[in-house]
């Protein structure tokens, strides 16, 4: 516990006084600092200068992230007939139709995304209050309700991020781990941040991206200079 605490003290001390970097200072710092027995993941948070609670200034979509974010996802697909069979043949990990309702309606969430074709949506809609408050429930807007479930499930599984402003304007994310390579977690969190820009809603007044933030799971966190953040890779 003692090695642990010195480890975490060093940490602090190693972020005292450090704001705003650019990308690759912030990516360093979070890297060396990282001291956990685990592979951390590096996560990222933007606040925004919207409020969600308005149609026009809800912030939502998708990134394929270029250096993938380091996790097994587990994807859950609503489908029949061939489309069953397309999913299950790109990897998906739980595939059906009522019987997978009566699953999750039984509590089991074994999973980190769900993909349905739009058929099935009249019966994925029994499960909004489960899947909803999860940010689970399929959108044809981030491409979890398509029929082109085989693609949908290999971008799920090849490094595709979804993203949703909270009530705050906040956005976040696991966006690697930090045993990749610093210029690989440098590209992602710009991917990610270029995302965001790019998802503007009509709506938002004044200064969208107010704060660009990373971390590592259990490390302290460090902002970054948005300008550089929002820089042409």
């Amino acid at each position: 516990m003692a090695k642990i605490a010195k480890k975490k003290a060093a940490a602090r001390a190693a972020f005292e006084g450090k704001a705003n970097l650019t990308v690759d200072e912030a990516v360093k710092l979070v890297k060396d600092a990282a001291s956990a027995k685990f592979d951390e993941s590096v996560e990222i948070a933007m606040n925004l200068g919207v409020d969600p609670r308005h149609a026009d200034q809800m912030v939502r979509g998708v990134v394929q992230l270029p250096a993938g974010t380091g996790k097994d996802v587990r994807v859950a697909v609503f489908a029949r007939g061939a489309k069953a069979d397309e999913a299950k043949e790109a990897g998906a990990e739980v595939v059906g139709a009522e019987d997978l309702v009566e699953s999750i309606q039984g509590g089991n969430l074994d999973f980190d995304r769900v993909i349905a074709t739009p058929d099935m949506m009249p019966l994925v809609g029994r499960l909004g209050k489960v899947l909803g408050p999860r940010n689970l429930m399929p959108n044809p807007k981030v491409g979890t309700v398509t029929m082109d479930v085989a693609q949908a499930v290999a971008a799920a599984k090849g490094g595709e991020v979804q993203f949703k402003a909270e009530k705050a304007g906040v956005v976040h994310a696991g966006i690697g781990k930090v045993s990749f390579d610093a210029e690989k977690i440098a590209q992602n969190v710009r991917a990610f941040v270029e995302a965001v820009n790019r998802a503007k809603p009509t709506g938002a007044k004044g200064t969208y991206v107010k704060k660009v933030s990373i971390s590592s799971t259990m490390g302290p966190g460090v902002t970054i200079d948005v300008a550089d953040a929002v820089a042409a890779q």
